[in-house]
């Protein structure tokens, strides 16, 4: 278990991120990492950046390349002095080029890839960049909305109205991701052109799908209103493992303040609230080719 509490730009963010093995896997193919810089480090000048990534390929490859994804877009994102959208996109050209790099030297990582999905905040936004089915969510009064679109083939075909939701439920094909860093050169990444305002009370969620698959929305909400990003980690994860376990586990918690006493509303990390059923309309992209995507309607 990772655990912070510093100072971002305009807010506190207050996290933790935990991953687990599960109770089927032998390894764990998940990484998770975060960095809130303090006002007084260097790093400080490019906010804060919350990342997962969930990696695949057998004999330990999966892990080799979710590790060098999050190590990678970390390093590059606080080398470079670009507005957030442009050293995201370049963060994660330079991961899929790494992966890709790793895999021809050694041949036992052969076919490795991952999925990665983070958010950079800075100035009192935040952005999302993402390949893959790992998902990114907020929590705003009560309400959960999915910011990142799930690139599987079911939940393209669904966008495209080839299928229902609930006829992609009883079709094969539901774990196939159709882009990951590594496996190809000309990956295109989902950025976000525009960051979204945060609030006080915000909760940012990041987890790879072996929590997702296990454990639906309105849980998820539930458990990160009501517990510090600590406890709710560990509950998620327990939960996770109590329906099966079936794959690696990750999540990761944050909560968004105001800083010295610039506090807007009232709601805490434990306070119990309503949980609102996810609305799929908010979670609407552009077509996952898109390089440069737009925010969910009514964020911006």
């Amino acid at each position: 278990m990772a655990l912070a509490s510093e100072p971002a730009a305009e807010f506190q963010i207050v996290g933790a991120m935990l991953t687990d093995v599960g109770r089927v896997r032998s390894s764990n193919e998940d990484s998770v990492a975060f960095v809130i810089p303090s006002n007084n480090e260097p790093s400080a000048r490019r906010g804060s950046l919350l990342l997962v990534a969930d990696g695949m390929g057998g004999h330990a490859a999966g892990e080799v390349a979710s590790a060098l994804a999050v190590e990678v877009v970390r390093r590059v994102y606080f080398l470079l002095d670009a507005p957030v959208p442009d050293s995201l996109l370049t963060a994660f050209e330079a991961a899929n080029r790494a992966i890709l790099d790793h895999s021809k030297s050694n041949p036992d990582c052969k076919g490795m890839g991952t999925t990665c999905t983070a958010l950079a905040i800075h100035d009192g936004r935040v952005w999302l960049a993402h390949v893959g089915d790992s998902r990114a969510y907020l929590l705003r009064n009560g309400k959960l909305t999915q910011l990142s679109e799930d690139q599987t083939l079911h939940a393209q075909m669904i966008r495209d109205g080839l299928v229902t939701a609930e006829e992609a439920k009883d079709s094969a094909g539901g774990n196939i991701v159709l882009q990951a860093l590594g496996t190809r050169p000309d990956v295109e990444p989902a950025v976000w052109g525009e960051g979204i305002s945060l609030a006080d009370g915000d909760i940012l969620i990041l987890c790879s799908d072996g929590l997702t698959n296990m454990v639906p929305d309105k849980a998820i909400a539930e458990a990160a209103a009501r517990a510090a990003p600590q406890e709710a980690c560990s509950n998620l994860v327990a939960a996770a493992l109590k329906a099966g376990g079936y794959d690696n586990v990750s999540v990761g918690i944050f909560a968004v303040r105001a800083k010295n006493g610039q506090a807007t509303g009232t709601q805490t990390t434990t306070r119990r609230i309503d949980i609102a059923e996810t609305d799929a309309e908010d979670a609407a992209f552009e077509a996952a080719t898109t390089r440069i995507i737009k925010v969910p309607e009514g964020l911006a």
